[in-house]
C-alpha cells in the first residue's frame, strides 16, 4: 500500500516561527538614521570634519602603518594607514590643522617626496572633508607612486575596510605590502596581530564547529550571524546612542534570539521530516543568500562604522596595538574560557559534547537530544553576534557582506581544528589568523588569505583529522 504521508504537529508551528524571524529582522533593519549616509574611514556631519589622504610607494604599493600627528583647534589626535594606504582623522571643530607625518613609520626604502611639505597644514569645515597628501619617492614628473592621483577630498573606498582586509582598522599593524623588506619589529607587529584576529575569529568559529558536531550541518549561513550581531551593534550606537558596551549585549542577544529562531522554525521541523544534512546545507546556502541581500537592500553596500572616533594607540615595545583591539582581545580570551569551561565543567556542557559523539547513545542514555541542539544553535548564533561586534570594532568597519567574506577562513579554521571540535576551531583559527597576517612578509598582502588556505591543505595531506580530531579507522 502506498503511504500517505501526514503532517507532523511539531512543526505545525513552523511557519509562525519562520513569520516571527522575519519580523525581527525587518524590525532590526527598518530604522531610520544614518544606515546609508555612513562610509568607511570618517563620517562628516553637522559636528564632525574629515581630514584623509592615502599613502602609496615609489611603485604603487600601499605604505601600510604609517603614523600621521593631526593638530589643531579641536586638539591632537593619530591616525594611522591601513591594508590599502588610506587614513583619516575626524575633528570636531572647524578650523586650520597640521597633519605631520612620522617619517619613522615609513616602510623600508621609502622617502618622503618633499620632505620640505611635511607637516602639511590644511582647513577644515564641519560637514566636509580635505585631504592631505604626502608624495613618496625620488621626484618625477610623472607624478608616479604618490597617490595624487587619487581624489584627496574623497571618502576612503569602502573596499579598504571591507572584512577581507584585517589590518583594516585605523591604527592596523605596522607592515608592508613589499616582500622584500624584513625586520624583527615587522615580525612582531604582524604576528601580534595574526593573535588577535585569530582570536576574534574562534569566537563565530567555535559556534560553527559545535553546530557541525550536534547536527553534522556545515551552516553556510553563519557568517550572516556574524553580520548580524556587528550590524546591530551599528544601530544601537549610531541610530539608537546606546553606548557601546550595551550595544555589545543587544547584539549578542539578538544573535541569541535569532538562533532560537532559526532552530525552532527551520531546522528542527527540518530534522523531523528526516531531511538529510545535505539538503539542509542547501538551506543554509539560500539562507545566507537571502540574508545578504536583505542587508544590503537596507543599508547598501557601504562601509558601517560602529564607532566614528579615532581609536587611542598603546605601544608595546615594537608593537603599536589599539586599545580597542586590546579590550577586544580580552573580551574574546574571557569568553572563549567561559566557553571552556562550559563544556568541560558543567552537566548540560557535558551533555553537549556526549550529543556531539554519539547522538543515539546520548539519547538512549537519557539526554534529550533536541535540547541541546537548540541550546547549541543558541550559544553557537550568540558567540557569532559576538565575534561580529568586536570583528567590526577590529576592522573599523562592518558592512553587508562581512561574514561571508570571513566565512572561508571559519570554515578552514574548523577544518584544520578537526571537525567537530570546539577546542579545536580554537587551535585552527589561530593558526589561520597568524598564517593570514604573517604571509605579508614573503607575499603580497593581496594572496594572504590563498597563503592560509595552502597551509590548510597541507596540514590535511599529512594529517587528515585537524589538528585536534581523532583518527578513525574507515572498512
Amino acid at each position: 500500500m502506498r503511504r500517505v504521508a501526514t503532517r507532523d504537529r511539531s512543526t505545525a508551528g513552523a511557519p509562525a516561527a519562520l513569520g516571527v524571524l522575519l519580523l525581527a529582522v525587518l524590525f532590526l533593519l527598518a530604522v531610520p538614521g544614518t544606515a546609508r549616509a555612513a562610509v568607511a574611514g570618517c563620517v562628516a556631519d553637522a559636528a564632525t570634519g574629515c581630514i584623509n589622504g592615502t599613502i602609496r610607494t615609489a611603485d604603487q604599493q600601499p605604505a601600510v602603518g604609517v603614523v600621521l600627528d593631526v593638530e589643531g583647534p579641536g586638539g591632537t589626535t593619530q591616525a594611522t594607514t591601513d591594508a590599502e594606504g588610506r587614513w583619516t582623522a575626524a575633528v570636531t571643530q572647524a578650523g586650520a590643522y597640521t597633519v605631520t607625518l612620522d617619517e619613522a613609520t615609513l616602510p623600508a626604502g621609502e622617502t618622503l617626496r618633499d620632505p620640505a611639505q611635511n607637516p602639511r597644514t590644511v582647513t577644515v569645515a564641519l560637514g566636509s572633508s580635505a585631504g592631505a597628501l604626502f608624495p613618496l619617492g625620488a621626484p618625477a614628473g610623472d607624478g608616479g607612486g604618490n597617490g595624487s592621483d587619487e581624489d584627496p577630498d574623497a571618502a576612503p573606498d569602502p573596499e579598504s575596510t571591507a572584512p577581507a582586509d584585517s589590518a583594516g582598522e585605523v591604527g592596523a599593524p605596522v607592515g608592508s605590502s613589499e616582500t622584500g623588506s624584513f625586520s624583527w619589529g615587522r615580525l612582531a607587529q604582524q604576528a601580534s596581530s595574526g593573535l588577535v584576529f585569530g582570536v576574534l575569529l574562534a569566537l563565530a568559529s567555535v559556534g560553527l564547529s559545535l553546530i557541525y558536531g550536534t547536527t553534522g550541518l556545515s551552516n553556510f549561513a553563519h557568517g550572516e550571524q556574524v553580520t548580524l550581531g556587528a550590524i546591530v551593534a551599528y544601530l544601537a550606537v549610531q541610530s539608537f546612542g546606546l553606548p557601546l558596551l550595551v550595544a555589545g549585549v543587544v547584539a549578542v542577544l539578538v544573535g541569541a534570539a535569532s538562533g532560537w529562531l532559526q532552530d525552532a522554525g527551520i531546522w528542527h521541523p527540518l530534522r523531523k521530516r528526516r531531511v538529510g544534512t545535505t539538503q539542509q546545507m542547501i538551506v543554509t546556502i539560500g539562507l545566507s543568500m537571502a540574508l545578504q541581500y536583505t542587508y544590503q537592500f537596507f543599508f547598501g553596500g557601504g562601509a558601517l562604522r560602529i564607532v566614528t572616533t579615532t581609536p587611542t594607540m598603546v605601544t608595546l615595545g615594537p608593537v603599536r596595538i589599539s586599545a580597542t583591539s586590546l579590550w577586544s582581545l580580552l573580551i574574546a580570551a574571557v569568553v572563549l574560557a567561559g566557553v571552556a569551561y562550559f563544556l568541560l565543567g558543567t552537566r548540560v556542557g557535558r551533555a553537549t559534547r556526549a550529543v556531539s559523539d554519539n547522538p543515539a547513545l546520548a539519547a538512549a542514555s537519557g539526554i534529550t537530544v533536541d535540547r541541546i541542539v537548540r541550546l547549541v544553535w543558541v550559544l553557537g548564533a550568540a558567540l557569532a553576534a559576538l565575534g561580529g561586534v568586536l570583528m567590526g570594532l577590529y576592522l573599523n568597519a562592518t558592512s553587508w557582506n562581512m561574514g561571508g567574506a570571513l566565512l572561508l577562513l571559519m570554515f578552514a579554521a574548523v577544518t584544520l581544528g578537526g571537525l567537530g571540535q570546539a577546542f579545536g576551531a580554537l587551535a585552527g583559527s589561530i593558526v589561520i589568523g597568524l598564517v593570514v597576517e604573517m604571509s605579508n612578509l614573503v607575499i603580497p598582502s593581496d594572496m594572504r588569505y590563498a597563503g592560509a588556505l595552502l597551509i590548510l591543505i597541507l596540514v590535511l595531506l599529512l594529517r587528515p583529522q585537524g589538528i585536534l580530531g581523532r583518527a578513525e579507522r574507515i572498512g
